[in-house]
């Protein structure tokens, strides 16, 4: 079992001067969840090498037990500080593609080529797409059948506008993630901000925010248990 997950390369909060990146809990924890499940795990992201990781996601008080075992595995840490640049990524070498958030894929995971085509190929072969919390951008220009939006008429979940402006960066962002969604045609959910919400369609797994990522990475598990017992 091979999966693939997607790191941002964007470091910079728009014109805020502040700085971004990768959550680190949405990589953390769903890492995990792969790799105790003895999936081979492969970091890619459009820069390669080292992402951005967000500062506020390394305080203490967000620490998780998967971040802090994160940290202190020297393996994880090496492929974090080498990830292999997306461009250079075969597309079919990977039973499923995970995104992972952060504000930094509203910035360069949106409206990146690569990344698109790799969506579009993973769902038109029939493996699992998944995307937590801001990673969910990635799916702004993705194309499912017949060239529409991916995400039309699919339920669907990610970042909301009330956890955006609770976390007072609605007005730094290019766009909102909620909105996105709708405007593409999809059937947008949500839970109380901060609280677990995973939204499966078919192979389309999307995540609302932290919390969800362990869960959407469950979720992909199951599709490709699924897969594997149908073929």
């Amino acid at each position: 079992m091979k999966i693939l997950m997607v790191l941002t390369s964007h470091g910079q909060l728009g014109k805020t001067g502040k700085p971004t990146g990768l959550w680190l809990e949405e990589l953390a924890a769903p890492y995990y969840v792969f790799k105790d499940a003895g999936a081979h795990i492969t970091l890619a992201s459009p820069a390669g090498g080292q992402p951005p990781v967000d500062p506020a996601s390394e305080q203490t008080d967000r620490a998780t037990d998967a971040t802090r075992r994160f940290r202190a595995d020297p393996a994880a840490m090496q492929a974090l500080a080498h990830t292999h640049k997306l461009a250079e990524i075969d597309r079919e070498a990977f039973d499923a593609v995970f995104y992972a958030g952060g504000h930094g894929p509203l910035w360069d995971l949106a409206d990146n080529e690569d990344s698109r085509l790799l969506i579009d190929a993973t769902y038109a072969a029939g493996k699992p797409v998944a995307a937590v919390c801001h990673g969910v951008a990635a799916l702004r220009n993705a194309l499912g059948p017949f060239g529409l939006p991916l995400v039309r008429g699919k339920p669907v979940t990610g970042f909301s506008n009330s956890e955006e402006n609770a976390a007072g960066l609605a007005d730094a962002v290019p766009f909102l993630v909620e909105d996105m969604l709708k405007e593409n045609g999809g059937e947008y959910s949500k839970a109380a901000d901060w609280h677990e919400h995973v939204v499966v369609s078919g192979n389309l797994i999307t995540g609302q925010n932290p919390a969800s990522s362990a869960a959407a990475a469950k979720a992909v598990l199951k599709q490709l248990g699924a897969s594997a017992k149908a073929a």
